[in-house]
Parts: structure tokens; C-alpha cells; sequence
């Protein structure tokens, strides 16, 4: 249990030095999303420390994760009138992308020559990872391996999301945050909050309708095209 703890405490200080590093450097390879993961592995692969151990103190940090999320009601709350003014935009937009991320996951993997059940797990990887992993059980991969690819997205989309933004020139508030939202879930949507609070918001909802989505339509994508 000590030992979870100092682990715990680590976490949260490589956290700390690493984005006050971001603030004075702001570049895409410093990104505390990046950094903090890739420290605590080789840490723990070096001390020989067992997840379960680092679990026992990292897991206060997972348990946060679900009072953050309602904290989101907060600015969906407070620009209700924009959400309601681009409701068709964003509905439509993540949609697209929802479907196009499941669909190019499929296609990518067996062009790879994957077996089946690989296939079904990097399908839902775009969402939310609690989500991600009842669908990757649902269509038959392993929410585990769901789980590390859920997490890979998402520390990407993060890095590359401003590359992408400013190679196309995408200036909207709305279109960053459906961007972020839909590709790169939790952690993109952390990444959106530092662009502007609107940018937080709408990435928030889009995370969350893009979830959805994957759920409604992953199964139907796997009866159609026999993944």
C-alpha cells in the first residue's frame, strides 16, 4: 500500500514538473500527456514494480476521472445557445467521423493481415476507454488491448491535432473542438480546453456523442463487412 502511494505521489509530481516544462516550451514532443506516461513506464520498468502495485495508488487517479467528466455539464451549460445553434453541424460531423474511424481501423488492420480478434479490438479505439472496452467485449476483441489502443489514440490525436489544425486551416471553434472530440476522446478534449473553453466545450459533447455512435453503429459495421 506504501508503495502505491509513493507511486501515486510520483505520478502527480512528473506531472507537475512536465507541464510547467510545456509552459515555458510549448512544443508536441513535451506534452505532459506524452512525457508523463513514457517516465513512469521506463520507471517502473526499471524498478521492476508490478502494475497491480501501481495501481493500487494510480487508481485515485482513475476514480477522478468520473466526477471531471460531470464536471463537463458546467460550459455545456454555459454555451447551451451555441451547441443549439451548431447541433446539426456537430451531429453530422461526428457521425462521419466516427463511422470513418471504425471503418479505416478495419480496413487498415486486415490489409495488415491481423487476426479477427485484433481486428475487433482497434475498432472502437476513437472513444472513451470505458466505452471502447464494453464495445470491444461486445463485438469480440479484448478490452484490454482495446485499452492501450484507446490510450495511443488519444496521446496522437493530442500531439498532432494542432499539426492538423494548422496544415488545413481550421480557425472554428466549433471544428476544433468536434476534431478533437471525435478523434481523440478524453485526452483531446483536455488538449481543446487549452485552446479556449468553447473549443473544451464542444469537444466534450462531441467525445461524448461520438461514443455513442461507436456503440450504435460498431456491431452493425462488423455484421456488414464480416470483420
Amino acid at each position: 500500500m506504501i508503495l502505491g502511494i509513493l507511486c501515486l505521489a510520483s505520478t502527480l509530481m512528473i506531472y507537475a514538473l512536465s507541464k510547467r516544462l510545456y509552459r515555458i516550451r510549448p512544443r508536441v514532443y513535451l506534452s505532459p500527456l506524452l512525457i508523463t506516461p513514457l517516465i513512469l513506464v521506463i520507471g517502473l520498468l526499471w524498478a521492476q514494480i508490478p502494475y497491480e502495485t501501481y495501481h493500487s495508488g494510480g487508481k485515485w487517479l482513475s476514480n477522478l476521472l468520473q466526477p471531471a467528466t460531470i464536471a463537463f455539464a458546467v460550459p455545456l451549460y454555459k454555451y447551451y445557445n451555441v451547441l443549439k445553434k451548431h447541433a446539426v453541424e456537430i451531429l453530422i460531423s461526428v457521425l462521419c467521423g466516427s463511422v470513418v474511424a471504425m471503418f479505416s481501423s478495419a480496413v487498415l488492420a486486415e490489409w495488415l493481415h491481423l487476426d479477427t480478434q485484433l481486428i475487433n479490438s482497434l475498432i472502437p479505439r476513437s472513444i472513451t476507454t470505458p466505452i471502447a472496452m464494453n464495445v470491444s467485449q461486445v463485438i469480440g476483441g479484448v478490452p484490454n488491448i482495446t485499452a492501450v489502443f484507446v490510450i495511443l489514440t488519444g496521446l496522437l490525436g493530442a500531439m498532432l491535432g494542432p499539426l492538423v489544425m494548422k496544415l488545413f486551416r481550421i480557425e472554428g471553434e466549433v471544428a476544433r473542438g468536434v476534431l478533437f472530440g471525435t478523434s481523440a476522446h478524453g485526452t483531446g478534449t483536455s488538449k481543446a480546453f487549452e485552446l479556449s473553453t468553447l473549443t473544451g466545450t464542444i469537444s466534450s459533447i462531441s467525445m461524448i456523442l461520438a461514443a455513442l455512435f461507436t456503440l450504435g453503429v460498431a456491431p452493425m459495421l462488423m455484421a456488414v463487412f464480416h470483420f
